[in-house]
């Protein structure tokens, strides 16, 4: 009874995609289990919503450096710089200009171009976060030409970025939404969300065993409820503040670079390539980081992290900036003899 199949709604299922477009002034929600497959739903639904309403266009626009997911549409909509096997076979379809690039985003819809896919954040390229006045351009350029915006939140949603979605932080308005990744808690859960005339899906064309199952909605309630409860974004804002400031003054103590990032979303970039170094002299330290790059680390803890925990993981860090400064002294001296 987990999974029905989604021909049969359960109480879990309906519950969450109500609460879904009551939070986000969303028309429509379709539950999937991974980002992936949200953004490749989202891709088709833009799609189809080009073959109604502008003539059959297809091309979807899309910023260099993102990443979308691991599947062979979302690969094709994703820079191939950001991906593990930068051989995967590309789909066509896709138009990849520069972000944050207002002009070269104009200069590139065409009639055949029916949305512009961005996330609000670019995680993957190293945390880079598209500005306030790009992401309004793209918007107003988006209502000036009659095509879709699209937003992958996977990343960013979810109170990642001190507000329920990224956009509310940045005052925009996307006609599709991807969610994932925080919306189930750890299970695999996404959403889709579609708003106005973006809701074509006809009833039973989002089909899946797994999508919307009793289980992973109860999941998708739970988190909503807590990131909704009262108190918790402002805590998220208070830890994201505190967390900024430590990281800054660990920057400067060791000579590295620019922290870019929104709530608790950040990529500090290191002076050299150093992140795989830095990542697994962290891990001896008990640390757990991610490097997106070669010179940038990701930081997202834990919506719940409180101001100990990220005191704690300073201290560590800084024992593995500490361990990896020594072995790159080490080793110029060992060139030097």
């Amino acid at each position: 009874m987990i999974n029905p199949g989604f021909g049969l709604h359960n109480r879990g299922m309906l519950n969450l995609a109500e609460r879904l477009c009551s939070s986000t002034g969303s028309d429509q929600a379709y539950l999937l289990n991974t980002g992936s497959e949200a953004c490749e739903a989202a891709i088709k639904l833009a799609r189809k919503w080009g073959q109604q309403h502008r003539g059959g266009a297809s091309r979807i626009i899309v910023a260099n450096n993102g990443c979308h997911g691991r599947s062979l549409g979302t690969i094709s909509a994703s820079d191939s710089s950001t991906l593990t096997n930068r051989f995967e076979p590309q789909l066509p379809g896709f138009s990849h200009v520069p972000f944050n690039d207002l002009p070269a985003l104009h200069a590139a819809v065409d009639a055949q171009t029916v949305a512009i896919m961005l996330e609000p954040i670019q995680s993957d390229a190293g945390v880079i976060p598209a500005t306030a006045h790009y992401l309004k351009g793209v918007e107003r350029l988006c209502r000036e030409l009659g095509i879709l915006l699209i937003f992958d939140e996977v990343q960013t949603g979810i109170g990642r970025c001190g507000t329920l979605l990224a956009e509310q932080f940045y005052g925009v308005r996307a006609d599709i939404v991807v969610l994932g990744k925080g919306l189930g808690g750890g299970v695999p859960l996404a959403a889709l969300l579609a708003r106005g005339k973006a809701c074509c899906f006809d009833t039973g064309e989002m089909t899946g065993t797994h999508h919307g199952n009793a289980l992973m909605t109860a999941a998708g309630l739970a988190v909503l409820g807590s990131v909704q409860d009262k108190g918790f974004i402002e805590h998220v804002e208070e830890s994201a503040q505190h967390l900024r400031e430590g990281l800054q003054r660990l920057s400067h103590r060791y000579d590295h670079g620019e922290l870019r990032g929104q709530g608790l979303l950040w990529g500090l970039t290191l002076s050299d390539d150093s992140a795989g170094a830095v990542v697994k002299a962290a891990l001896y330290e008990g640390l757990l980081l991610n490097a997106p790059q070669p010179d940038c680390l990701r930081f997202t803890p834990a919506l719940t992290v409180s101001k100990a925990n990220i005191d704690e993981m300073l201290l560590r860090l800084a024992r593995a900036f500490s361990r990896v400064r020594t072995a790159q002294l080490q080793c110029r001296k060992g060139i030097a003899v």
